[in-house]
Order: C-alpha cells, then structure tokens, then sequence
C-alpha cells in the first residue's frame, strides 16, 4: 500500500531533536549545521501542520504532539536501520574455505592468491592444508578439518589430488603433474658433480612417500628405467611422509628428488632448486577442485572457480607425460 510520508531527513533531524532537546547538538550529529536541522523541523512541522517543540529563549522542549510521536518515529528509524544491516549482511559472502593438500597449497596455490584477494576483496578465505585432500592417504581420518565450525553462508570446496571420480560433485581438473628429478645447484658443482643421468649414482635419492597407493606414488625405479640408468638401488636413500620435507632437504643438498612440476616451478625460477634433466614421468593422480553440486552456483564459490582455471590457463602449459614415456 502507498504510503504517504515526510522526508526522512526531516524525522532523522525531529528524532535526533527530540533525543537531545538541542537544534546544535543533533546537528553535531548528524554533520550539519543548526539551521538546518531547523529548516528540516520547520518542513516537518508543515507537513503535519502542527508544532512539535516550543523554541524558548534557552532551551526546547516537545509539545505533547511532539512526544506521542517520538517513540514511533525512534522505532521507525531503528526498524529502517535493522533492514539495512540485515541487506549488509546477506550482501556480504559467508566464508569460503579451501581445504587443499599441503604441498599444493603451499607451493602453488598461496603465491598466486594476492590476485585473488584483490580481484574478491569482500570474500572471507580461509586456506586449510590436509593430507585428508589426498585420496587414499592412510592419515585422512586423523586429519579431517573437522575442527572448522560451518556456519549456513559457508561455502567449502576442496582441492583434491587423486582419480578425479567424487560423485555428487563439479569437477574441475585443474592439472596433473609431470614429475622430475630436482636438486640444489649445489650438487652441479659437488665433487661428484650432476651433470648426466648416470651421475645419480653418486647422490642420495630422496623419496616423498606422501601418496600412499604406491601405484600412483612417483617412483625413482621408474625415473631410473625410464632415463636408461642401471646400476642403482632405487630404495636406497631417506624417505619422508611429507612432500614438502623431501623439498626442503633438495634444496639443502642432501640429495635429488622428484617433485611434481608445477609446484617447483616457483623454485627452480628462483633458482634454489634445479631440474638437471629432461626426463619426467607422469602419474594417475592430478589435481582437482571438487565442489558439492549443492553450492557450486553460490556467487563466492563461482568467483573461485573461474580465478583458480584462470590461474591454470596462465601458468605456462604443462604437458601431460604418460607413465614410462621419456620427455623430449
């Protein structure tokens, strides 16, 4: 139904009036002059065609029409108010959490986000890094984020690393890894320097038993055949439970290891890790965004999807390599 009402600067002004019995002190207030929150009383008063306040030689004071009608115009105001902070809020996207294994979030996903964050400023992104991404890892049980507190305007998706078959779900494949043989510079110039593929002999090889499902781990038996090399044990040498360990101790010098191509990208161009050859093996894992069909037309969820396949596209191709197949 039409209502027909005074401007609401003119009740803002008689509320905040009213509230403080002073012309300048509600214009402190609401950042304008005395005259006129005056001049808004006085439309105020002639679209009533009654007074609200008896102006006195020092002070002001409500006529009884001005205080029956205060308290309605107050709660007015306050139920406009509420409307308008209940909008905020829905206009404001709930949390986005990302859940993604650690050496993908670390290593890929983290540096690109500045883009991101400016792009989708009013997103609340929370990163969580779980081995519980990883399909088949033994320790997911004991490393679910079940400690996050979903609230109804989250939205969670899932960087996952595995087959890609997650029914219920929008699958994104974001990419598969090819996987090379990386090393600290420091061992081109060791004793026993690295300089063709039969030099491995001579170095530790560091293996990265994060997979579980052995026949999807990378492994140097298959780099060592594939690259022509004989002679070597491909089991000796440490093993660590975390991709991201094997890396730090690559990039220590203590031995060469095999790590996924997209994510030492960021190493080797800056120069802390080396790629010596050009040999690498490609596995049945790769990486996808899983998102629940129930959320994946939620504005937030979308604005994700369509930077993180933007952020694939950009980064310089990476050509898949079938298992046992020599890089050229």
């Amino acid at each position: 139904m039409p209502y027909r009402l005074p401007p609401l600067n003119a009740l803002r002004a008689f509320e905040a009036a009213a509230r403080h019995l002073s012309f300048k002190k509600a214009a402190d207030e609401l950042a304008v002059t005395p005259t006129a929150v005056s001049h808004q009383i006085k439309l105020l008063e002639r679209f009533l065609d009654l007074a609200l306040f008896r102006r006195l030689t020092r002070a002001l004071e409500l006529t009884p029409q001005g205080e029956a009608m205060l308290p309605k115009v107050r709660e007015g105001l306050e139920c406009f108010a509420a409307a308008v902070e209940r909008t905020r809020e829905h206009a404001t996207p709930g949390r986005l959490i990302v859940v993604a294994p650690p050496s993908f979030a670390a290593r890929w996903l983290v540096p690109r986000l500045k883009q991101f964050t400016r792009a989708q400023p009013l997103v609340r992104l929370h990163v969580v890094s779980s081995v519980s991404a990883i399909e088949n890892n033994p320790l997911a049980e004991t490393t679910m984020p079940d400690s996050i507190d979903l609230r109804e305007d989250d939205s969670q998706v899932m960087i996952h690393y595995g087959t890609g078959t997650y029914p219920g779900a929008r699958i994104d494949r974001i990419f598969g890894p090819d996987y090379i043989a990386v090393c600290s510079p420091k061992l081109l110039e060791a004793k026993r320097p690295l300089r063709q593929v039969s030099d491995v002999k001579y170095h530790l090889l560091l293996h990265d038993d994060t997979i579980a499902n052995e026949l999807a781990r990378p492994s140097w038996e298959e780099w060592l055949r594939v690259a022509g090399v004989t002679g070597v044990d491909p089991n000796i040498g440490p093993h660590f439970r975390n991709s991201g360990l094997a890396l730090v101790a690559a990039v220590d010098g203590l031995g060469i290891a095999l790590a996924s191509k997209p994510l030492v990208a960021d190493e080797i161009a800056a120069g802390r890790l080396v790629a010596p050859f050009d040999i690498a093996i490609g596995q049945q894992y790769a990486y996808f965004l899983v998102t629940p069909a129930a959320i994946s037309d939620r504005p937030v969820v979308q604005a994700f999807r369509q930077w993180l396949l933007l952020m694939r596209d950009n980064d310089h191709p990476i050509r898949q390599v079938h298992r046992g197949v020599k890089a050229i």
